[in-house]
């Protein structure tokens, strides 16, 4: 007899588990189509869009060499002789945020249901570094379109 508080054996035994061994079943292969359109959503937003903000920030700054003063009580009024390129940044702006979003929402869809859980991981951090790359890209664009407007035409 087995002292008290000790490990004692069933009083049956062990019993054998019923059936003989099977391998985990394999589940099927799920479709990455998830995880490639959330990176094609984040291309298109942290790439397309700051390309779109580049050339019109260019010429924003090229049309207006005085540069942009922040403290003028009627700053708005300034931008009126690129009112086309404003509206272009302005455009792919909203383009690129509407996008972005869809990315990290769709990516971390994708990440859930393991359907290109490599693309959606890949499209969260390029969506992610989006909004940086759009805003470096307009900051020079305008310093640069701003510079060119000093230069003499010939």
């Amino acid at each position: 007899m087995a002292p008290p508080g000790a490990y004692q054996v069933p009083v049956g035994g062990y019993t054998m588990p019923s059936g003989a061994y099977q391998a985990p079943r394999q589940s099927e292969k799920k479709s990455a189509l998830l995880g490639i359109l959330a990176l094609i959503f984040a291309a298109v937003s942290s790439v397309v869009t700051p390309i779109v903000v580049g050339v019109a920030g260019y010429e924003i700054g090229r049309r207006i060499p005085s540069g942009l003063d922040t403290t003028d009580p009627d700053f708005l009024s300034v931008l009126s002789p690129a009112r086309d390129q404003v509206l272009w940044a302005e455009i792919s702006f909203w383009t690129g945020t509407i996008l972005g979003i869809a990315a990290i929402v769709v990516g971390i869809i994708a990440i859930r249901r393991n359907q290109g859980r490599g693309a959606g991981i890949a499209a969260l951090v390029v969506a992610a570094l989006g909004p940086v790359i759009f805003w470096i890209v307009l900051l020079f664009a305008i310093s640069t379109g701003t510079a060119a407007g000093f230069l003499p035409t010939t």
